[in-house]
């Protein structure tokens, strides 16, 4: 039996202070925006592929991904963008999991939404999150329909922003992803980061 594909969501919501931009995901490297790259290595592997952004914009409109505003007001982190991302899955009856990514990991593997799925089949189906170099990387991630009420709660009752303190009271599988260069889940945080993705894509386009 044909596995349906799951949904999918990019988190592009940050304020990117330290890039000294508002807009992250159209940064470019080599002539392509971090977004560009990103969708690419996702849209292949998952259905619908969301933009999660803090509000209505135009900004992606060339991307023909469907824009998801956050849910909640300001800046409160990843967990706003994943709060609102399922959702909006669950509002439509889509029920396929959720994979989560940001924006500005110009490497990521190939191979992430079908390992991610391979430690997705107990039931109901757990968290799981990638570990690299036994850190554990929470935006690299599977959720399900059913994870909503405790990632609301967390939210609007707790007032949790991050991922890392909601996975404490989910079940949840860590996938340690093998080391690879480049980092295949390497964020471009800051100017020099941006000048690294270039010389790592420079080298494996040689």
């Amino acid at each position: 039996m044909k596995v349906k594909q799951p949904a999918g969501v990019i988190l592009a919501g940050g304020r990117s202070r330290r890039m000294g931009v508002s807009r992250k995901a159209l940064l470019e490297i080599n002539g392509r925006s971090l977004l560009a790259h990103a969708t690419e290595q996702l849209q292949p592997h998952l259905k619908p592929l969301l933009l999660s952004c803090e509000s209505e914009t135009n900004d992606f409109d060339d991307f023909n991904l469907e824009v998801v505003p956050d849910l909640l007001p300001g800046f409160r982190g990843p967990l706003t963008g994943l709060y609102s991302a399922l959702q909006y899955l669950t509002d439509r009856g889509i029920d396929n999991g959720l994979v989560l990514c940001p924006c500005d990991a110009p490497f990521i593997p190939s191979s992430l939404v079908g390992t991610l799925l391979g430690e997705s089949q107990d039931e109901p189906g757990p968290v799981v999150v990638i570990s690299y170099h036994g850190v554990l990387q929470p935006t690299f991630s599977l959720w399900q329909n059913h994870h909503l009420p405790v990632v609301r709660a967390a939210m609007l009752d707790k007032g949790i922003g991050g991922l890392k303190r909601v996975l404490r009271s989910l079940p949840h599988k860590i996938i340690e992803w093998e080391p690879t260069e480049p980092n295949p889940f390497f964020n471009v945080n800051t100017p020099e980061d941006l000048k690294t993705a270039a010389l790592w894509l420079d080298r494996m386009q040689a």
